[in-house]
């Protein structure tokens, strides 16, 4: 009796303990739960909060705002551009070729209804409605922003804040060719990113070219001094060889009236050995007394 009371009380004891685990797993899991219940309700009023297209709009142009200012120079980009008509876009990218107009849309409401479509004709309906939005949205941007006499590009980029639109843009029939014929480029965060990275690189091949203009025009100020240096050195050359052939000229001169001079000398010694030899040849001529009367 006592060994198997030793027993129960020993398995009561893991029972209670197991008990006790499994009350603090419990609560656990109902503390997750009412997190989650929490984050069902934050996601539920930011939904009615996106409801608003106003609203939805400041989102998609502080995105923007927030992607131009990480990728870009300050100098490069325009938020709020104001053209002459007093049509402003979200924003303005400066590149050399001209201004790339950027406006930011958010077509949610069909899309909304489009995704929680109960059945295949409503879903067909809302398809058609959505399309009609982002058309709309691109004959306002290509006629209102794509203004080439202002400086503007041929072609003007809608920023999709969302990229499920984005792609439902990519792949629903004709938006795209539509985008084309209306010089409308769609892009969401990633392909837009992209997009940035591209411009990047067009400002630095921009650079590169300046400096390779620089040192293009310093090649040639270089060029133009070495021909100047080479006439000059011609010039000296021409010089230097004058003035060595006017020594050779004095030298052979100079060797040639030496060889007169010590010409001149021999015959003026030899003459004079010539002289003195007459005169030592020469008969004695004695005195002749002559008488006196």
């Amino acid at each position: 009796m006592q060994t198997t009371n030793s027993r129960l009380e020993e398995q009561a004891k893991t029972f209670n303990e197991r008990l006790d685990n499994a009350a603090r797993v419990i609560m656990g899991v109902q503390k997750s739960v009412g997190e989650m219940s929490e984050i069902g309700r934050n996601m539920r009023d930011l939904q009615e909060f996106l409801r608003s297209p106003k609203l939805r709009g400041n989102i998609g142009e502080q995105v923007l705002k927030e992607l131009l200012t990480q990728m870009l120079p300050k100098q490069k980009f325009h938020l709020q551009y104001a053209f002459k008509s007093g049509a402003i876009v979200d924003a303005a990218v400066t590149t050399s070729g001209g201004v790339i107009p950027i406006d930011s849309k958010f077509p949610m409401e069909n899309f909304k209804k489009m995704m929680g479509a109960e059945n295949e004709a409503d879903k067909k309906m809302y398809e058609k409605e959505f399309a009609r939005d982002v058309k709309k949205h691109m004959d306002d941007i290509s006629k209102k922003y794509i203004l080439t006499d202002e400086g503007t590009i041929d072609f003007a980029l809608m920023y999709i804040p969302s990229e499920n639109v984005y792609y439902e843009i990519c792949n629903a029939e004709g938006l795209w060719e539509y985008g084309q014929e209306k010089r409308v480029l769609p892009v969401c965060p990633s392909t837009f990113y992209a997009f940035l990275q591209s411009i990047l690189m067009s400002f630095e091949g921009q650079k590169i070219e300046s400096q390779a203009r620089e040192i293009l025009s310093a090649i040639r100020a270089v060029e133009k001094d070495y021909f100047k240096v080479e006439e000059g050195l011609g010039v000296l050359g021409k010089h230097l060889n004058n003035a060595s052939n006017m020594m050779s000229q004095v030298f052979s001169s100079f060797s040639t009236l030496g060889q007169k001079i010590s010409t001149t000398r021999r015959l003026g010694k030899e003459t004079h050995e010539d002289v003195s030899k007459l005169a030592s040849d020469e008969p004695e001529v004695k005195e002749i007394s002559m008488p006196v009367n």
